[in-house]
């Protein structure tokens, strides 16, 4: 007979240490400004996309960006693409961020929350990894270097798949 505290408590644990995943759902379409033009989800299928949410008070996002421009440096173009959802209230807020943290990525502006709320925003940061028919297939919450690497197999699989 099953231990169903153990597997309760296991469950939990790995959700902790790997976010929480989502399979075969949709990911919920928008459209926002950005830097230098309009961000569609909808016009990034057929491509890996990894989006991210992140505020320029958010302490972890200082580290994730790094991380970001590295994937977006060694696989964007064709089949993947970065896209950074930034939360303040205040586009200046982020615009100081982006100064001393600069993106080699797309990056999107929800000062009003309504795109992070369709996807049940909880932690900063939070990503999404949505696959080329544009169902998630990630979800992630929080940024932890122990992380990355895991992070990366799934995308580049997600690259390489039909």
């Amino acid at each position: 007979m099953p231990n169903h505290k153990l597997i309760t408590n296991l469950s939990i644990c790995l959700t902790l240490f790997f976010g929480s995943f989502a399979y075969a759902q949709k990911a919920p379409g928008f459209e926002l400004s950005g830097d230098n033009k309009s961000i569609n989800l909808d016009d990034l299928r057929g491509k890996v996309v990894y989006l991210d949410f992140w505020a320029s008070w958010c302490v972890p996002c200082r580290k994730s960006f790094p991380w970001m421009n590295d994937m977006q440096a060694r696989y964007g173009g064709e089949n993947f693409t970065v896209i950074a959802v930034n939360l303040d209230s205040s586009k200046a807020e982020a615009l100081k961020f982006l100064k001393k943290i600069p993106a080699n990525f797309d990056i999107a502006y929800d000062p009003e929350g309504k795109v992070a709320s369709q996807y049940k925003l909880k932690v900063m940061p939070s990503s999404y990894l949505i696959d080329k028919k544009g169902e998630l297939v990630l979800v992630h919450k929080g940024y932890r270097e122990s992380d990355a690497n895991e992070i990366e197999k799934k995308i580049n699989k997600l690259i390489n798949s039909k």
